[in-house]
């Protein structure tokens, strides 16, 4: 389910701020609209709820009313770009409101006929009314019955797709917490509601439980055609889906045309490693070469100081290359922890940013995986992604985000974020920091995954393949350890990350890559100009970077149009 978390905010108060003389109203407007967000989404819990639906399409509108208001022509451009982003944000979340409230409306009738009873308790507790005893227990029954009824009509017959069952059972999970709200504030307070009603809310709320799970799990996977051997649960959204997301991520480009791009740069990563396996003594024959690179790991315990010299390696690399300022600070304040063996299903191999996370074997795990989590984080791998989760890549760019525009963290993109990072492995690549072939295999081994990250999601949200298939395509096309494939798709799918997260490691580094040709190959700018530059204005849409740094011609009607990778399809 996806819940949206933006505000409310007066706006006679705002017309005041902005007319006051501050010069950057749209800041303003952003600032207030984030300092309200988490007050209100303390009182309104139900984000499937009419309630929602009209209070929150009110302030969108009206927020959509104060940013006209503002004179986009006599702004900067780092301040049409708010303006831009901002206008970009509301509309995102009005059509997210209409989409959520159709979906309310073809649940409510049959699969949660019993929405507003409880929702009305939670209105009425919000302000400490004094309950009506009688009348909540008289609703709690009428509630049990119509959870028993609406479970048996759907164990005869649903129609519900998979996707809509489980958004069905987070609708009840949220109403199941709300009616725990009301009942831990007055239970033990209100002397008639102790004695009256906690019978009827343990049974309730059980019911709620149950039929929770038999939404989520029984009726979902039983109608999911989409799952498979791997027991990997996920929901493909289709290519209309796809496209809108990508024009809201400011991608112009449709998702054949990005897996034929992948397959492009997959190309350069298949020649590039057969260079270095026969380096290596292996010839054409790669997976052999990789397999030699696999067994030079340190042993179990070891890795943490591994990675301590990998980063100390990095920083200095990027210093002594003049290619980024990395404050004293930055350098002083990362840290380290280690993944533990479940955390490990989902993420074999690092996670980063104002840490860094460490896979490695732990003694829960059976004697087949911990080889394959020491294989997964051998030297070579590592020596190509250390840098990639702490400095240059994500834990500088947070550091940065922290300090420069932090008002611009709602606009925050993976194709930023992660395209940061993968960036800086191809920067990387071509200043020779892997100077070995067996450095060199391993840094291929995560452009490939890059490149596959993409193949294998579209193909998946396109509903072209199922998890097996793409963890069969990991581990013959990459070269993953089973284990370490299966995580990957498990954490693709299950995990919480949106539909175009893994497209946008290797998109927004070609986007940076692109910028990269247009202003630093041309002689316009300075490599660490460039660098320090992108991170002073926050993780936004890197088209929208471009048109900071050079100084693009804005209206407010602007469309995404920077077709940024259009090389790669003349190929």
């Amino acid at each position: 389910m996806i819940k949206r978390y933006l505000v409310l905010f007066p706006l006679l108060f705002l017309f005041a701020r902005t007319n006051a003389g501050t010069g950057e109203p749209v800041k303003e407007l952003i600032q207030q609209m984030a300092a309200d967000v988490e007050d209100l989404h303390k009182v309104y819990i139900f984000r499937y709820s009419p309630e929602y639906f009209g209070r929150m399409r009110t302030y969108y509108q009206q927020t959509l009313t104060s940013l006209k208001a503002i004179p986009f022509a006599s702004l900067p451009v780092t301040e049409q770009v708010d303006y831009l982003l901002l206008k970009r944000k509301v509309g995102q979340e009005l059509q997210q409101i209409d989409d959520n409230e159709t979906l309310y409306k073809l649940l409510t009738p049959a699969v949660i006929p019993f929405a507003q009873p409880l929702m009305t308790m939670q209105v009425k507790r919000r302000r400490g009314d004094n309950p009506d005893v009688p009348k909540i227990a008289a609703d709690l029954a009428i509630v049990q019955q119509q959870i028993i009824t609406a479970q048996a009509a759907l164990k005869k017959q649903s129609r519900l797709t998979p996707a809509q069952a489980r958004e069905a059972a987070d609708m009840v999970s949220d109403l199941r917490n709300g009616l725990k709200n009301v009942y831990t504030f007055y239970y033990g307070y209100e002397p008639a509601f102790t004695k009256q009603i906690k019978q009827p809310y343990q049974q309730t709320d059980s019911l709620l439980g149950q039929y929770a799970r038999f939404l989520g799990q029984e009726l979902a996977d039983k109608s999911d055609k989409s799952l498979d051997a791997s027991g990997i649960k996920g929901t493909p959204i289709g290519r209309e889906a796809l496209i809108s997301q990508l024009q809201y991520e400011m991608i112009p480009y449709t998702p054949e045309e990005l897996v034929e791009m992948a397959n492009k740069e997959f190309a350069w990563c298949d020649a590039e490693m057969l260079k270095a396996s026969a380096a290596l003594g292996f010839g054409k024959d790669w997976k052999k070469a990789m397999e030699k690179v696999k067994e030079n790991h340190v042993a179990p315990g070891r890795q943490p100081e591994m990675i301590h010299r990998l980063a100390d390696e990095a920083i200095k690399f990027v210093e002594d290359s003049n290619l980024v300022t990395v404050p004293a600070l930055a350098k002083e304040a990362w840290r380290m922890f280690m993944l533990s063996k479940e955390q490990q299903r989902f993420a074999p191999f690092f996670l980063g940013g104002e840490s860094i996370l460490v896979a490695y074997p732990t003694d829960d795990m059976d004697e087949a995986t911990r080889a394959m989590s020491l294989r997964s984080n051998n030297y070579a791998f590592s020596h190509a992604t250390v840098f990639h989760e702490l400095i240059p890549g994500h834990n500088l760019q947070g550091f940065m985000n922290k300090r420069n525009k932090p008002y611009r963290r709602m606009f925050s993109t993976p194709f930023s974020v992660e395209g940061w990072a993968l960036y800086w492995e191809m920067l990387l690549w071509n200043k020779n920091f892997h100077s070995t072939p067996e450095q060199k295999v391993g840094a291929l081994f995560w452009r490939m995954h890059r490149c596959a990250r993409i193949i294998f999601s579209l193909n998946y949200h396109l509903g072209k393949w199922t998890p097996q298939q793409c963890i069969d395509f990991l581990v013959d096309r990459v070269g993953h350890e089973r284990f370490s494939a299966s995580s990957e798709v498990r954490r693709s799918f299950e995990g919480n990350y949106g539909p175009l997260y893994q497209i946008a490691y290797m998109m927004g580094g070609l986007q940076l890559r692109a910028l990269h040709h247009e202003l630093i190959d041309s002689g316009k700018m300075g490599e660490k100009q460039f660098h320090d530059a992108f991170l002073q204005e926050n993780a936004i849409p890197i088209e929208m970077f471009r048109a900071i740094i050079t100084n693009q011609s804005l209206t407010p009607e602007f469309k995404t149009q920077w077709r940024f990778a259009d090389q790669l399809l003349q190929q």
